[in-house]
């Protein structure tokens, strides 16, 4: 499982298997955290490699996607830039690993100043991908990502966890009634046609 952009790392650690298990592969350059999650079907363990800011110097290479099997997308919704690279590491993603799961996630969802909008993220409605708006530091919808994709890989849309992973304390308060907002938002902008403009010129 590869994850790239922004609040990836603090999003894996959040996951308490994850951060106490965790191993360096030096060959890689990468972070391997081992998520569990137990389902009606048994249990189900995401191995999420945290690439550790190597994307910031020129992308990613093909080492990295090689083998995945699902993958998420993350951006920040406090930073445009994150989001305006979506559309890179999906290229990149799909080029290495043809039809894999992929969700889309907008983290920070958590910060008032939000600098993408709800309604701006339109990028999932075009490639037909799932999106989810989390919040990493308040656990706010951190299973739901997961929940996706281990349905698509298990071929079972009924596949459910049948408890909760073991998850580090939330580190912020959350204001559910302004995310409600925003998912309404986000639900409004779903009825409407896209947009003409491309996500890569997003400003």
């Amino acid at each position: 499982m590869v994850m790239s952009c922004a609040g990836k790392t603090t999003f894996v650690k959040r996951h308490l298997t994850g951060e106490f298990e965790k191993k360096y592969e030096p060959t890689i350059g990468v972070e391997v955290h081992p998520l569990d999650f137990f389902t009606n079907c048994g249990k189900i363990r995401f191995y999420c490699w945290d690439t550790a800011g190597q994307e910031k110097f020129g992308g990613l290479r093909d080492g990295y996607y090689i083998h995945g099997q699902c993958a998420i997308i993350m951006f920040d919704v406090t930073a445009r830039l994150t989001y305006k690279n979506v559309p890179t590491w999906h290229r990149d993603l799909c080029r290495v690993c043809e039809n894999i799961p992929i969700v889309l996630c907008g983290n920070k969802v958590d910060v008032k100043n939000r600098q993408v909008k709800a309604k701006q993220v339109t990028f999932h409605r075009k490639k037909n991908l799932q999106y989810y708006e989390i919040s990493a530091k308040s656990n706010y919808n951190f299973e739901k990502p997961f929940l996706y994709l281990a349905r698509k890989l298990a071929g079972d849309a009924n596949l459910h966890f049948v408890e909760s992973p073991a998850l580090a304390p939330p580190e912020v308060q959350f204001d559910m009634a302004a995310q409600q907002q925003h998912e309404a938002e986000l639900a409004a902008a779903a009825a409407q046609p896209l947009p003409d403009d491309d996500d890569e010129a997003f400003e």
